[in-house]
């Protein structure tokens, strides 16, 4: 009877939590990005049109404060690309922080924005010839198992943005 009863209590919580929102609207700040939280397939297409496809898994860390994202290429120019990130929402400050590295001994910070119902990421940056350039992050059309990802670069202190790669997010 126990184990009844814990199974209609554990399908109870997994029914709840599919019916939560993904509005930013109506979400505290600390849960803006739990929409990203599962394992992913991923598919983009590469300038000559063909499909490249990688993974991504995305888990919650150190007692659910920390969310760990672990992408993969699989298939396609950037097969054997890795890299890592983690995201924390500071609620001293009121504001989203991520750090990323890679296995190409990338490292980059992102500070959080929201606009229109979209989760960005955003970053300033010099590059090796000294010039100022800024790159973000872009969640959006985001529902229970897929989105969309654009990474963005604006040479221009962010009054325009210029498309660099866009992925589709597809549960698994």
């Amino acid at each position: 009877m126990k184990a009844v009863y814990l199974l209609i209590v554990l399908l109870s919580l997994n029914l709840a939590s599919r019916g939560q929102s993904l509005s930013i609207d109506d979400l505290p700040p600390q849960n803006y990005f739990d929409f990203w939280i599962g394992t992913w397939e991923l598919t983009w297409e590469a300038p000559d049109g063909s499909m490249e496809s990688g993974t991504n898994k995305i888990e919650k860390i150190l007692e659910g404060k920390v969310i760990q994202e672990n992408f993969e290429a699989i298939e396609g120019r950037f097969e054997g690309y890795a890299g890592k990130s983690w995201s924390v929402y500071s609620s001293r400050n009121k504001e989203w922080k991520q750090t990323w590295v890679d296995s190409n001994g990338g490292y980059i910070d992102f500070t959080g924005e929201f606009s229109g119902g979209k989760r960005i990421f955003i970053t300033d940056r010099i590059t090796p010839q000294g010039k100022s350039i800024m790159q973000r992050m872009v969640f959006y059309n985001i529902k229970q198992n897929s989105f969309t990802w654009d990474w963005e670069l604006s040479t221009d202190k962010g009054k325009s943005w210029t498309l660099q790669w866009r992925i589709e997010y597809k549960r698994k």
